[in-house]
């Protein structure tokens, strides 16, 4: 099987491919991010690297069975107050998708991408002819994680849920939630204080903070709840002068492994790279054991 993979990120689909039990012959990927690039190259030095998707002339490629990718998600989700769709500076690369699937004509295809207004996942479903899956990766991960997947594949039942926890894949410490909160690429730009860590963990909902132990949790959220809860990031600078924080002390965001778990990655798949980066490539990544679910449609369709 010949595949382009569009949006491929750190390979999270050539993973897939394999988990599913796919044989690829060929493998072109389109990606500009140096490091995402470094990392999947580091995996899989036999495939084709194409590089920036608007240089990519259909006419120069092989007959192409398969076609995925997620598009960038910016415009579209919730986190992004414009939300402009199709119409942002990002998110409008959904079209250069569009062109590639209309020129090569692959006989299956899949697109990824947040869950956004109705008007948007609309309009995308009009363009593609099929109305999404909607699958939450929380099935077979111990992370929460509702995407959309339109694709002319075969889906005929969700994945079975593997009830796993996020306590259990922690390599020390404790959270209070049973699943992560969806990995982010804007995990790759932490907040360094302890206590805007648990500002924006307490208040927006938004990253995943790992605490030393249960009593610790509670210590600090009855803390940030008696003094923090009702103030803005920049009211709690100035609340914070010549206060006692030593209780924050061992709050922390998740480590590569953990994250990789999150994402049904191979563990260490992300050692290459740093913190940050490794955090961005699995925010914007796959989560891959739902991805391996959608593609064996193709097995069952042959």
């Amino acid at each position: 099987m010949n595949v382009l993979s569009l949006f491929d990120g750190m390979s999270c689909g050539r993973v897939a491919l394999g988990r599913a039990g796919i044989k690829v012959n060929n493998y072109l990927s389109s990606e500009i991010k140096d490091y995402a690039i470094k990392v999947a190259s580091i995996h899989f030095p036999q495939d084709k690297r194409l590089g920036d998707i608007t240089k990519i002339e259909s006419t120069k490629l092989p007959t192409i069975d398969l076609l995925i990718g997620g598009s960038p998600c910016q415009d579209f989700s919730g986190a992004n107050k414009s939300r402009k769709g199709v119409e942002g500076s990002k998110s409008s690369l959904f079209f250069e998708y569009v062109r590639l699937l209309e020129a090569t004509k692959p006989k299956y295809f899949l697109l990824e991408n947040v869950r956004m207004k109705k008007e948007h996942q609309d309009f995308i479903s009009n363009i593609l002819g099929c109305e999404p899956v909607v699958i939450n990766s929380s099935l077979v991960s111990p992370q929460l994680r509702h995407r959309l997947y339109w694709t002319n594949i075969p889906v005929n039942n969700l994945p079975d849920d593997k009830n796993l926890k996020l306590n259990d894949f922690l390599v020390a410490g404790y959270s209070d939630r049973e699943k992560a909160r969806a990995l982010l690429e804007s995990d790759s730009r932490p907040l360094s204080t302890p206590v805007k860590m648990a500002h924006r963990y307490f208040n927006t909902g938004f990253t995943t903070l790992i605490f030393k132990d249960e009593n610790h949790f509670k210590k600090v959220k009855c803390h940030f709840d008696k003094n923090f809860k009702k103030n803005s990031a920049k009211e709690i600078d100035s609340k914070i002068i010549g206060m006692d924080l030593s209780l924050y002390e061992g709050l922390r965001y998740m480590n590569n492994s953990e994250r990789e778990n999150c994402q049904n990655i191979p563990l260490g798949y992300t050692d290459s790279l740093t913190r940050n980066q490794s955090a961005c490539l699995l925010g914007d990544g796959w989560t891959v054991d739902i991805i391996a679910h959608i593609l064996q449609g193709i097995n069952k369709a042959q």
